[in-house]
């Protein structure tokens, strides 16, 4: 039988728990001085580790002051063991949350410090904190007393229904590890696929994967659907591209004249436009002789997919004017039509446009 509790007991008590807390203050005070320090580092997983040592070191001083207070109060043995079984809880409850904030801040900070991992690929992340969580979760139990083989045993034969019951959830969650653990696509790439969905990858999660359409509209693509579908990445193995621009010429024009100017179009469109890549070697190819021109392929080199359309668009409008200053002739389509009145055939030379107009007015 436990003594009555006197003064003593009370000041011996507060004098513990007043030590805790303050503990807990100065510590929080240190912790705070190395997090700005941390934030001076290149590398950011020291942010992470003291923004998780400022939540668990004091909260462990702190319920290290509250239980020296129980223990100089004169306690019976069964409530001093559930002051300190609840202590242990709580204690294993903050170290669980800031181990789960820690290891997932980790690998967020490796994924960003990887060249063409983003930190959007959130599936790593929130795989790595569910099992944290979860194993926390299992050592209160084991630390209350409960015995947890009949409850991993009860999970592993109801995880064999709960698998059956999910196909197609767990098919898209190891695609989507599949898909990242290769890297045959990572967020911030640009995709195109068969089925014609194509756009910058926003983010990877547990279930499907986020495009930005050019346009700026969202894609949900199913992670299970886009590792099976035929799927080209303009952003690896390199990020640069090749873009072929189609010109053609009449044939009365001099192709070594052609092939000056277009090329002095070319520096002046690769030194003057953000995107372009004035190191890359353009080339000038002429490869048909065509029903009225003769047809050549232009080739330049971009930084990024999306730049392609302003270099395409100023590159088109500085060569059309540059050809009509140097007096070389485009030529539009034409076709040689016979006319018949009666026994006399009159052959014409008309546009394109002009012998389909000649059509639906004659569908005969």
């Amino acid at each position: 039988m436990t003594r009555g509790l006197t003064l003593d007991d009370w000041v011996h008590a507060g004098i513990a728990l007043a030590a805790g807390l303050l503990t807990a203050f100065l510590l929080r005070m240190l912790l705070r001085w190395l997090g700005r320090h941390a934030d001076r580092t290149r590398w950011s997983g020291d942010d992470v580790i003291v923004e998780a040592l400022r939540t668990v070191v004091p909260w462990a001083a702190f319920l290290g002051g509250v239980a020296s207070a129980g223990a100089a109060l004169p306690l019976t043995k069964s409530v001093q063991h559930h002051v300190n079984q609840t202590l242990t809880v709580v204690l294993i409850f903050v170290v669980t949350l800031a181990s789960a904030r820690v290891i997932a801040g980790l690998v967020r900070a490796v994924t960003q410090s990887r060249s063409g991992v983003a930190g959007s690929a959130t599936i790593f992340v929130n795989i790595t904190r569910v099992l944290v969580l979860a194993i926390g979760f299992l050592v209160v139990l084991q630390t209350l007393g409960i015995s947890i083989a009949p409850m991993l045993t009860a999970l592993g034969v109801g995880g064999l229904a709960v698998a059956l019951a999910l196909q197609d959830t767990l098919a898209n969650l190891f695609a989507g590890i599949h898909i990242l653990a290769s890297k045959t696509v990572q967020p911030g790439d640009y995709i195109k696929l068969s089925s014609g969905e194509e756009g910058y990858v926003e983010d990877i999660n547990w279930r499907q994967t986020t495009v930005r359409a050019l346009s700026n509209n969202l894609v949900v693509i199913p992670n299970g659907q886009l590792a099976k579908t035929n799927m080209t990445n303009f952003m690896r193995p390199e990020q640069d591209l090749t873009i072929l621009v189609q010109v053609g010429v009449g044939y009365d024009s001099d192709l070594e004249h052609v092939e000056r100017v277009t090329l002095e179009v070319i520096a002046d469109v690769m030194t003057g436009i953000s995107g372009a890549l004035p190191e890359h070697e353009p080339a000038v190819r002429f490869h048909t002789f065509g029903d009225s021109r003769i047809g050549c392929t232009v080739i330049l080199g971009v930084g990024e997919f999306s730049d392609q359309f302003r270099i395409k668009h100023e590159f088109i409008k500085q060569l059309h004017r540059r050809y009509r200053d140097e007096g070389i002739r485009i030529p539009a389509p034409t076709r040689t039509v016979a006319l018949q009145q009666g026994s006399l055939s009159i052959p014409q030379q008309r546009s394109s446009a002009e012998v389909g107009d000649m059509t639906a007015a004659h569908p005969e």
